[in-house]
């Protein structure tokens, strides 16, 4: 008779632990699709707000539709070597982008998407040219000193790459003649200098 017991408790207890393992595999894929949810799309906004640097970047107008602008901006289609004109108002915030054109040899200066500054400019010559492509200013420094070119003066000094490249005031001769930097017209150099930050990106088109 105990035996007969024993037996039907060991059969209860094996169905009940059988229940059990059946209730908690149900319950397996609910817990793998709640890990699942944090890898789902984010929203839209959230997607804006995580890339707003590029975007930026890629609103930033191409060197030939900066001509067009300076042509209506400052009723002119050219300059002359060291040459530079300055919007007399400009916005008071915004983004200020700038963007470079190798070929024209000419810099154009945006805030809030409204051209505020154009500049002849002397980019590096044969075998030190200066390179193209989209680059955040790193460090200003109002009196630096060149570290490779016997202290050179690089009046106004907004470096763009960590091999030195940078935006700076000096001699501007209507042809590429510098190492590698973007020489602009000192006054326009000072001018530049006083509206950007760390951070503002400099396009660079060949």
């Amino acid at each position: 008779m105990k035996n007969v017991r024993f037996a039907r408790a060991l059969c209860a207890f094996a169905l009940i632990a059988g229940t059990g393992g059946v209730a908690l595999a149900q319950q397996q894929p609910d817990v793998q699709e709640t890990q699942a949810d944090p890898l789902q799309p984010l929203p839209d906004d959230a997607q804006t707000q995580a890339d707003p640097v590029q975007a930026d970047v890629y609103d930033a107008p191409g060197a030939e539709a900066a001509m067009a602008e300076m042509a209506d901006r400052f009723g002119i289609s050219e300059l002359a070597p060291g040459q530079y004109r300055w919007a007399d108002s400009i916005p008071a915030s915004g983004p200020t982008k700038i963007v470079i054109s190798l070929t024209d040899q000419l810099a154009f200066v945006y805030r809030a998407d409204e051209l505020i500054g154009v500049a002849t400019i002397s980019s590096g010559k044969k075998d030190h040219e200066t390179p193209t492509g989209v680059f955040p200013i790193l460090a200003k420094e109002k009196d630096h000193k060149s570290k490779k070119f016997d202290d050179a003066p690089m009046p106004y000094m907004q470096r763009l790459n960590e091999y030195g490249v940078a935006l700076h005031g000096g001699n501007v001769p209507g042809y590429p003649a510098s190492h590698g930097c973007v020489r602009l017209p000192m006054a326009f150099a000072a001018r530049l200098f006083a509206l950007t930050t760390t951070g503002t990106d400099v396009i660079i088109e060949a």
